[in-house]
């Protein structure tokens, strides 16, 4: 059972924030915090990502960011700073959107509510967590089962939740006192139970290891003429190195799979939408290649742009969500 819980945060949430500031100077620190407190506020209180942080103050274009950190503003300068700094934010995430978990009990509580469900969730926990199939595992176990669930499930990471921690101490799971499979599942089940009810008074906002996939860094690559010709160069070299027999469209999707990370396309081994996005727009190409005729340097750069082009418009048209985290895994 996975979250169903998810959001997408592509900016357009901090669109319409309120900008407005009060009278007297401001700091380039002071409008920073200002700016991370109303973006979070209207991203369901997350704490931005460092990485998003300093993406933002980069599109600003200050050449010192320490200076402009301690430079003073009046109001009316540190107003136009912070929509500037805020319309970053939102660009940023337009072009690499976070995907996040919401945590509020509603998918324990799912899983609590079917007595099927969870006594499978309890067997296949039990079962992982016994190593040596002896039948018993420690009380302690609970916490590494709760990890296990993670956010998929409902289960925030002890590190945003510290109050797991209390939780387990309540119930005792943090002996070594042995238990059975039925022991373990009364006892998940009441760990469970607990973290349902404190979920619904105060939600756990997670990021998680999903990638979107919109198209951004495409158009960016094909507005870049060095970069985009850098790309032909080396499909041109595949070319020249590949075997006999190969037509160039296969040549081109074997480079653009195994690059596809770097170049913003989705990744083949995270989903089948990815393997029939793929299939989609090499069957849709109509390519100059005939029956024994090649195709010169200059004919395989337009078909590698127009191919890169078929694929940032679909993914700007449907975006793929792609869980990292199972690649990661293999």
């Amino acid at each position: 059972m996975s979250d169903a819980a998810l959001q997408v945060l592509d900016g357009t949430q901090l669109r319409g924030l309120d900008l407005s500031l009060g009278d007297g100077s401001f700091t380039g620190a002071d409008i920073i915090d200002i700016a991370h407190s109303r973006a979070s506020s209207s991203l369901f209180r997350l704490s931005l990502p460092d990485s998003l942080k300093d993406s933002a103050l980069t599109r600003l274009r200050t050449p010192d960011a320490d200076a402009f950190r301690s430079a003073v503003y009046a109001a009316d300068k540190a107003s136009d700073v912070l929509r500037d700094y805020i319309t970053a934010i939102a660009d940023e995430l337009k072009d690499n959107p976070i995907v996040v978990s919401i945590l509020d009990g509603s998918t324990l509580r799912l899983l609590l509510k079917d007595e099927d469900d969870f006594a499978m969730l309890a067997e296949s926990l039990f079962t992982e967590l016994d190593d040596e199939d002896e039948g018993k595992i420690s009380k302690s176990e609970i916490r590494n089962a709760l990890v296990q669930m993670g956010a998929e499930m409902g289960v925030p990471p002890f590190s945003e939740f510290p109050k797991l921690n209390d939780l387990l101490r309540k119930h005792g799971a943090d002996g070594e006192e042995k238990l059975g499979q039925a022991q373990f599942a009364q006892l998940l089940q009441s760990v469970m139970q607990d973290l349902e009810e404190e979920l619904s008074k105060e939600n756990v906002v997670v990021i998680r290891n999903i990638q979107v996939v919109n198209g951004s860094k495409l158009r960016q690559l094909l507005a870049n003429e060095q970069e985009l010709n850098n790309v032909v160069e080396k499909v041109f070299g595949e070319k020249v190195d590949a075997r006999d027999g190969l037509r160039s469209t296969e040549i081109i999707r074997s480079y653009l799979e195994k690059n596809a990370k770097e170049l913003g396309l989705p990744l083949v081994q995270a989903e089948v939408a990815a393997v029939l996005l793929y299939d989609a727009v090499f069957d849709d190409i109509v390519t100059k290649e005939k029956d024994g005729t090649e195709l010169d340097k200059e004919e395989l750069g337009n078909l590698v742009k127009d191919i890169l082009q078929k694929f940032a418009e679909q993914l700007e048209a449907n975006p793929l969500q792609q869980d990292l985290s199972y690649i990661e895994d293999e």
